[in-house]
């Protein structure tokens, strides 16, 4: 009887131990099982929950300088336009004025079909000179453009000379390209805006470019015995920096020694056939002339680069020597590309010296007679611009351009 007892427990002891020993282990794999159950909510839930969409990138102060520039120049446009057909204002004054801002309001849609055209000429006249005659917001951000003018033509070539000193700025801060686009936008508006005031009756007084015009260091930094060749990057010091095609600010300065070279020539050649009205003013753009000669070259040593030997003489054709005044004209119209393109491939101190020498030589061409054209110091073809929108709201903004990057990068 004890013996089928003992024999009746003895295995449900035997089961009952196994699981107990077992216990351990079930709970480790519920412990896994919640554990991959958890892992698997908790990664559909951030999965449903929508990501947020990145902050816009401000635009960089290229493209805002830019859209500011277009938004005055279609502004004052207006304001030309109203006021020429209020026949309060004299059309032949303010015709021009339309003209040359419509002009470049097709140039500041498309900039870089504008430095497209100008790429091939920049190379050109940095390489071999024509021998023939900080951070921070824009100064004009978006949304800053003169009112339409008030006070008939008076008020236009005021609002126009705000306009082109704001373009001047923005222009030393600028990229290259687009330096040169404003540049040259700024310095055609303060030549319109000096003689629609003058015509009016009401001068104002223009922007003083060799005021704003640092002098170059007296000692430069150590140049090697054999120059090193140009870098990749736009600089201010040290050798000619590398801009398209391996031209550079260096390359730039001694074009424009050369240039200025040839223009001390060309007035020491016409001053004794000028008329007695001219000869004055020649004698003074000399001077001038002699001042840029010594500013190129102290700043090609500051560059620790090298400028080609000056010629002894050029060929003046029977042309000049018939017509000097407007032969000056042309030698000074000649030399705004020049600054154009050192403009557009140097920084610093040396660009803020190549905006106020395009400033004078384009009011010096103008003097002459000459027309420097609606953008000095770009070669242009208008008829290779974009047309304006019909409408104000079709032109884009900034902002629009940068929204259209964001969803194109995206797709």
């Amino acid at each position: 009887m004890v013996h089928r007892i003992a024999a009746a427990v003895a295995p449900w002891s035997v089961v009952e131990d196994d699981s107990q020993d077992n216990s351990p282990r079930m709970r480790s794999v519920r412990y896994a099982v919640l554990a991959l159950a958890a892992l698997v909510v908790l990664s559909l839930g951030v999965a449903l929950v929508p990501a947020e969409n990145p902050a816009p990138a401000q635009p960089p102060f290229s493209e805002l300088a830019r859209a500011a520039a277009l938004k005055d120049a279609l502004d004052l446009r207006a304001a030309g336009m109203e006021l020429a057909a209020s026949g309060t204002a004299d059309s032949a004054s303010v015709d021009p004025v339309v003209t040359l801002l419509t002009i470049q309001a097709r140039a500041l849609l498309a900039p870089a079909a504008v430095e497209g055209q100008a790429g091939a000429a920049a190379t050109a006249t940095a390489s071999a000179p024509s021998a023939a005659a900080a951070s921070g917001p824009p100064a004009s951000a978006p949304g800053s453009a003169p009112a339409p003018a008030q006070d008939g033509m008076a008020g236009l070539a005021s609002e126009l000379m705000a306009s082109g000193t704001k373009r001047i700025r923005d222009a030393q801060e600028a990229d290259g390209g687009m330096a040169r686009l404003l540049a040259g936008a700024g310095t055609a508006q303060l030549l319109a805006a000096a003689k629609l005031a003058a015509a009016a009756g009401a001068p104002v007084a223009p922007a003083d470019p060799a005021g704003a015009v640092p002098a170059p260091a007296e000692t430069g930094p150590s140049c090697p015995a054999v120059p090193a060749p140009e870098s990749t990057g736009p600089g201010d010091a040290g050798p000619g920096s590398a801009g398209q095609e391996g031209t550079g600010p260096g390359t730039a300065l001694a074009a424009a020694l050369a240039a200025e070279q040839q223009a001390v020539y060309g007035y020491q050649a016409a001053l004794p056939r000028l008329a007695a009205a001219d000869a004055g003013t020649a004698l003074a753009y000399l001077g001038q002339h002699d001042d840029l000669q010594e500013g190129a070259e102290a700043r090609l040593r500051l560059l620790c680069a090298t400028a080609a030997p000056q010629q002894p003489g050029y060929a003046l054709d029977a042309q000049f020597l018939a017509a000097p005044a407007a032969g000056l004209g042309r030698l000074e119209e000649a030399t705004t590309a020049t600054y154009g393109d050192l403009v557009a491939l140097s920084r610093g101190t040396v660009r803020a010296w190549a905006l106020a020498a395009l400033q004078s030589a384009a009011g010096r061409a103008a003097r002459w007679g000459a027309d420097p054209g609606p953008v000095p110091g770009l070669p242009l073809d208008t008829d290779q611009l974009p047309a304006l929108p019909s409408s104000p709201a079709h032109v884009p903004s900034p902002a629009g351009n940068q929204t259209a990057a964001n969803q194109t990068a995206a797709n």
